[in-house]
């Protein structure tokens, strides 16, 4: 590939700077990009898994995550890290980016990185061959197909400039600034940009003109270049030597700017941290004199740069080395239907002519004949895909085990006597579900996370029910007021089976049947109970179908198992409010003889 990036090019943006990503999402819309140019957003601080921004009119997300290296396993084809950190944070961050060995391209825009950092920065990236722009960098551009952040400046001005196509010319400037002025000034007397970098005002930039021109030398889409150098530094004296050894051939215009600091008694600095002679060499009327001598097309004076583009542009023209452009059609960036969403959904539609679930059509999934069952329907509304039949049929056992556990248990208490005081099936059935929590239900999301944190810690059974009792908490999971091993639970033996036969692996069953022979050899009733067998096998139906173990912890913290409880009791709880209704029940008053007045 040549040129820095192409309409394929992604990168990961390190600080939630919400305009520069809107700029650059703005720009990828006009130019009819396909693929978003932000992949995601690395925000250490976040609370929120993706933000929202606009592409044309539509809002679409962008993940974010809290360290780059969540960002790069989720987002593997983003070669680009534009590290938006403060200066105080831009050696750590950018180092942590390099550690991965992954990224391609780097961007610093942090000004005033101490010089030491700055070198060790550079040192690394030159060893792994990686282009790192700045510090102090605006970024750069590859015209109509990958925009750094705000190089370019408004999307007016960027199209006044021709960047949203591929010129002929590539430019090179310490100055973000003066990039956008020259890009603008190439575009009114040439065809415009190609590609342009603005590699930074620090003293010690990564990828310095020398290495942005070679690679520009190699681009056969760039006829010729335009280096702006500056007062300070040597950096121009290794383009002066690439020319001589040969390496460089295409017309370069070039120009350092700062002459007038001659005219100062002492030392002058203008504006960026290099921008200082320290000798007469680092002078930019020395330099524009040796780039001159050395074949260079260098203008008289700053002003005369436009007459000397017009110039090289033209030559080239006539040679037959330039052919004129045919313009694009672009897209005029609907600003004014824009508007914001009240809510994101992403498990169903009902826009078209028929409804869908995770995209597939409710006619595909409703009858028999289909193939779908109602546990591929809950695979399709809770996980956003379908899971294979052992799962949807481990969903439909759960959710059969769990349907009603008779009219005793708090939930359906409650039900029934909100239903003989003549409330509806929706409000009777609220106040059973009410009940559910900790005391009722819970047991079955607790037991998934600390069998779960036991057997990730490879605690043996004996250490994981010290650490239980370390920890004041009663082990979820195990123990039943009437079953026992003399008299197992039925549901639980049928649960276990059914995971023996089907399931691919069931390692946390097997873990949690070891913690049983401990507890039971205490006491007979302490044996792993109905809801602890659910919670555990949703872990290993989990790990079995490939989920990362943060998927798995996020799903327990979530409420997912106890949405299981949730759906199933209310089974239960309808069939006893329909009991109330068909019996015709009166108001119920609870009896004086079970209650204890203590006055």
């Amino acid at each position: 590939m040549t040129g820095l990036f192409n309409k394929k090019s992604q990168a990961i943006f390190w600080n939630n700077n919400a305009g520069a990503i809107q700029r650059m999402l703005d720009y990828d819309f006009v130019i009819k990009r396909e693929i978003h140019s932000v992949a995601a957003i690395v925000a250490p601080t976040a609370s929120r898994k993706f933000e929202l921004f606009f592409y044309g009119a539509n809002q679409i997300k962008i993940p974010v995550y809290v360290n780059t290296e969540e960002a790069v396993k989720n987002h593997p084809q983003a070669k680009v890290f534009l590290n938006f950190a403060s200066f105080r944070a831009a050696f750590d961050i950018t180092m942590e980016a390099l550690k991965l060995h992954h990224f391609k391209t780097i961007m610093i825009t942090a000004e005033g990185v101490p010089e030491r950092m700055a070198r060790l920065i550079n040192l690394e990236a030159k060893k792994q061959k990686v282009t790192l722009i700045g510090p102090a960098s605006v970024g750069g551009i590859t015209a109509g197909a990958f925009r750094i952040a705000n190089i370019g400046g408004t999307l007016s001005n960027m199209m006044q400039s021709k960047l949203h196509r591929p010129g002929s010319c590539g430019l090179v400037t310490r100055s973000g600034g003066l990039f956008n002025e020259l890009a603008n000034i190439i575009a009114q007397n040439s065809d415009g940009i190609a590609e342009g970098i603005a590699i930074g005002g620090d003293r010690f930039v990564g990828t310095t003109f020398v290495d942005y021109l070679l690679l520009m030398e190699k681009d056969p889409k760039i006829k010729y270049m335009l280096m702006l150098g500056e007062v300070g530094g040597t950096d121009e004296y290794e383009v002066i030597k690439a020319k001589q050894e040969g390496l460089l051939t295409k017309p370069i215009i070039a120009w350092c700017i700062g002459t007038i600091a001659e005219n100062f008694s002492g030392s002058v600095q203008f504006g960026h941290a290099g921008a200082s002679a320290n000798s007469n060499l680092e002078t930019a009327r020395s330099k524009n004199m040796a780039l001159k001598e050395s074949g260079f097309y260098v203008p008289e004076t700053f002003n005369a740069i436009p007459e000397t583009i017009h110039q090289v542009y033209q030559q080239l023209l006539k040679d037959g080395v330039i052919e004129p452009i045919i313009e694009p059609e672009i897209r005029e960036l609907p600003v004014s239907q824009r508007k914001s969403k009240n809510f994101i959904c992403t498990i169903s539609d009902d826009r078209g002519d028929e409804a869908t679930y995770a995209g597939i059509p409710i006619s595909s999934v409703a009858t028999p004949d289909t193939g779908y069952n109602i546990g591929d329907v809950i695979s399709l509304l809770w996980f956003k895909k379908r899971y294979p039949k052992w799962a949807t049929d481990f969903f439909e056992t759960v959710l059969k085990t769990v349907a009603d556990h008779g009219p005793a248990v708090s939930g359906a208490h409650n039900a029934k006597v909100t239903a003989r005081a003549g409330k509806s099936v929706v409000e009777s059935l609220v106040t059973g579900l009410l009940t559910i929590g900790p005391r009722f239900g819970g047991a079955i999301d607790d037991a998934a996370k600390y069998f779960k944190y036991a057997y990730d810690e490879n605690l043996s059974p004996p250490d994981f029910l010290m650490y239980m009792k370390n920890q004041n908490i009663p082990i979820p999971g195990i123990g039943h007021r009437i079953k026992s091993l003399k008299n197992p639970d039925k549901r639980v033996e049928g649960l276990k089976n059914y995971a023996t036969r089907f399931f691919p692996q069931h390692a946390l069953l097997d873990y949690a049947l070891k913690v049983e022979l401990e507890t039971t050899a205490k006491k007979d009733n302490l044996i792993l109970n109905v809801d602890g067998t659910i919670g555990i096998l949703m872990v290993d139906m989990w790990r079995s179908l490939g989920y990362a173990e943060s998927e798995i912890d996020e799903f327990i913290s979530g409420g997912t198992l106890n949405a299981f409880f949730i759906l199933g009791r209310s089974i239960g709880f309808i069939g006893h409010i329909l009991d109330e209704k068909r019996l015709q029940m009166p108001m119920y008053r609870h009896p004086f003889d079970d209650i204890l007045y203590d006055e």
